[in-house]
């Protein structure tokens, strides 16, 4: 399977974030993406760099002065920081319920918590770069599957995409790559596209950009939010708003869930994704389901992960695969490319 590297992904770098109260190194580390580039050569698999820019879907997916914010939120914070590259920002205000969240005030910190959904997305000077290239991956990889040549791609990039809603970020996530990926195929004429995500955390911000559109189903199966992160979305009773009703599916699983039960609710989401008729679909591809992942609590091995793409396989719908969270480093390399080789037995 051809995959889109994003060569920039080390750019996006900060040291530390607040886990649990602890101060901590980034759970989400360079070294994520490097295991999963070294797995692929050695497993002899194509790699590209992106080749198509995302701006004009960028401007689709998320709302233009976030974009605006986060293309200069470095530079800016350089500024107050007098050029400290080692500070790392972080928000200390959100507005809340009743606050206001439609004027960006002029203060940073403030700007800061306006876009943020928690204080464990911490920026660096390479952010910007990097979370852009990811975008043009998943512009890139449907581009490559609309001419016809492939009927899968994967991109492998980082930071992931998709607790990034239309206008915030948050849980290591700044600019939603499968969104990307889905309004891409839109654009290339598809009428029907699916996104299913099979990160151990809801994908907060995929829901919130397509809750209201019936072009786009989003399906989800993740560790239940009364529990876990991102606690404030993702429980079964969303089913989509207006136009989008019925085109949001949840499927929220208990904390240690089983890889068998894991199982029944993949072949769940499979089943409404044909009812659906999707012509293309988009797979946040979160590895964070693995057994030894440090912060979630599924119990899927390695095999697991090459039975999950013969699964998708059966499908038979054009994919693309998009790199999502997954902890266990060392580990992520292969589970990403088990998916990817038990997609193309199937």
């Amino acid at each position: 399977m051809i995959t889109f590297f994003s060569t920039q992904h080390a750019l996006h770098a900060p040291v530390w974030e607040f886990y649990r109260g602890q101060r901590v190194p980034c759970f989400e580390s360079p070294a994520r993406a490097q295991f999963v580039h070294a797995e692929l050569l050695a497993r002899g698999h194509a790699i590209r760099a992106p080749e198509v820019d995302s701006t004009p879907l960028l401007a689709q997916v998320h709302a233009p002065r976030y974009l605006a914010f986060l293309a200069s939120a470095w530079a800016e914070w350089q500024g107050l920081s007098g050029g400290q590259a080692t500070l790392q920002p972080f928000p200390s205000v959100w507005p809340v319920r009743s606050l206001r969240s439609d004027v960006e005030p002029a203060n940073f910190t403030a700007k800061l918590g306006l876009y943020s959904m928690d204080n464990g997305t911490p920026l660096d000077a390479g952010t910007w770069a990097a979370a852009k290239e990811g975008a043009d991956a998943a512009t890139s990889a449907v581009d490559l599957l609309a001419q016809g040549q492939v009927r899968s791609a994967f991109c492998a990039t980082r930071p992931p995409g998709h607790h990034a809603g239309p206008d915030f970020m948050g849980g290591y996530c700044f600019l939603n790559n499968a969104a990307v990926a889905a309004q891409a195929f839109l654009q290339q004429g598809c009428e029907r596209v699916a996104v299913l995500d099979v990160d151990y955390h809801h994908g907060n911000g995929t829901q919130s950009i397509f809750y209201r559109r019936s072009d786009v189903l989003v399906v989800s199966l993740h560790g239940d939010p009364q529990t876990e992160y991102p606690f404030y979305l993702g429980h079964a009773d969303e089913t989509g708003e207006g136009p989008g009703q019925g085109f949001n599916l949840n499927l929220p699983l208990a904390a240690g869930t089983p890889a068998a039960a894991w199982f029944d609710a993949l072949d769940l989401a499979c089943e409404r994704i044909t009812r659906f008729g999707a012509q293309a679909l988009v797979v946040s591809l979160g590895l964070d389901t693995y057994a030894e992942d440090p912060i979630s609590t599924f119990a899927l091995q390695p095999e697991d992960f090459l039975r999950l793409g013969q699964r998708l396989a059966r499908l038979k719908i054009p994919s693309v695969f998009v790199l999502e969270g997954g902890y266990a480093a060392a580990a992520l390399g292969s589970n990403a490319v088990n998916v990817l080789e038990g997609f193309e037995q199937g």
